[in-house]
């Protein structure tokens, strides 16, 4: 088994921390600081034992925030030497977005410091929360940064609906505001950069899918190769829902005189195993089509209510007459998002977002083992 998440903020790493601070502040109570950082620690969960260090920070750093800042800026690493870095940056984060924020010019400066060294994508949340206008002038200048981690924390940190974090409700109703952030990064030359802003698109679209796909429609046209790439993962959860704008931004219009048969291997499924199925698709028109096909698992819940999940299949393009076959096998087993209930189940192929074909399944729960 992996090593529990938590474990990355252990007593060791307290102390580390205490003694590279105090390397910058003389009068730090390095003593203090592990006691009351350690106290209890093991007990807690990753984001709880990331706030009982910060907590131990409020105790111990200057109450004065330019000076803590200043403390905490002259500890990260610099080259040849050591200083505050990786996990022992959450905290940190956490600090800076309860202190900053009052400080705000200040406070976004020493962020963008920390960045280089770990994510600070959650500590300037609470700025943006405060004064969106005056944040986003900010860390719009941050988008021609020669360091990658500033590019990308302009937009991640900005992201609508990042997860884990807090919400910014005001960008969730109005995200326009975050678009030339988006637009100016949308040919990083990190891949690591484009992800997140493909990343913070989808965000978007799923609380204004006509927006982001007329975003993608009027950036799409000569796109390199990456570009499409980015365009295609921010319009994902757009072209799982069918939206006709987004699939025809990628070329999957309408397809006419399309026969799309489902075969199944067994009506009946046991839990644990898998759900075998064929599809064929044939083009019996006299157009050539670029096609995407999906398939929908439509589960029981527990009410006994049906609730779909849309799972990317393949693409291709069939010419008149030509046909196409796929074979699959969904696993139906245990995982940590979903709750399987026995009953009958369906499965729909979506052919451009159109549902082409369907058939029911019965997933049946494996008899207990004898005694």
């Amino acid at each position: 088994m992996p090593e529990p998440l938590k474990n990355l903020l252990h007593e060791g790493l307290a102390r580390d921390m205490s003694d590279r601070i105090a390397a910058h502040a003389p009068a730090f109570d390095r003593d203090r600081f592990v006691a009351l950082a350690t106290d209890g620690l093991a007990a807690l969960e990753l984001m709880e034992r990331s706030a009982l260090i910060r907590d131990a920070l409020f105790a111990t750093m200057p109450r004065d925030f330019p000076e803590a800042a200043a403390i905490l800026k002259a500890s990260l690493p610099v080259a040849g030497r050591s200083g505050l870095s990786g996990w022992m940056l959450l905290p940190v984060n956490q600090f800076i977005a309860a202190r900053g924020p009052d400080h705000f010019d200040l406070g976004l400066d020493l962020l963008k410091a920390l960045t280089r060294h770990f994510t600070a994508e959650y500590g300037i949340r609470p700025f943006i929360h405060r004064d969106q206008q005056r944040a986003l002038a900010i860390i719009s200048g941050w988008v021609g940064d020669p360091d990658q981690h500033v590019r990308r924390l302009a937009s991640e940190g900005t992201r609508p609906r990042l997860p884990w974090a807090m919400r910014l409700p005001q960008l969730v109703k109005e995200p326009a505001p975050i678009l030339p952030i988006l637009t100016a990064l949308m040919d990083d030359p990190e891949d690591y950069v484009r992800r997140s802003v493909a990343n913070s698109l989808n965000d978007i679209a799923k609380d204004h899918p006509d927006m982001v796909a007329a975003f993608i429609a009027g950036h799409i046209e000569g796109a390199s190769a990456e570009r499409r790439w980015l365009l295609k993962h921010a319009s994902r959860t757009l072209l799982k829902k069918g939206h006709a704008q987004a699939l025809a931004n990628f070329g999957f219009g309408a397809a006419a005189s399309l026969d799309c048969e489902l075969r199944l291997a067994s009506n009946e499924v046991i839990f644990g195993d898998g759900l075998d199925f064929e599809i064929r698709v044939t083009n019996s028109g006299e157009t050539t089509h670029a096609l995407m096909i999906d398939y929908a698992i439509h589960h029981v819940k527990a009410d006994g209510s049906l609730s779909p999940k849309v799972f990317k299949c393949k693409t291709v393009t069939l010419a008149p007459g030509q046909s196409h076959a796929i074979e699959r096998r969904h696993a139906m087993r245990p995982i940590t998002t979903r709750r399987y209930y026995p009953g009958e189940h369906r499965i729909a192929i979506l052919v451009n977002g159109v549902e082409s074909a369907s058939q029911s399944f019965v997933l049946r729960m494996p008899s207990p083992a004898p005694r």
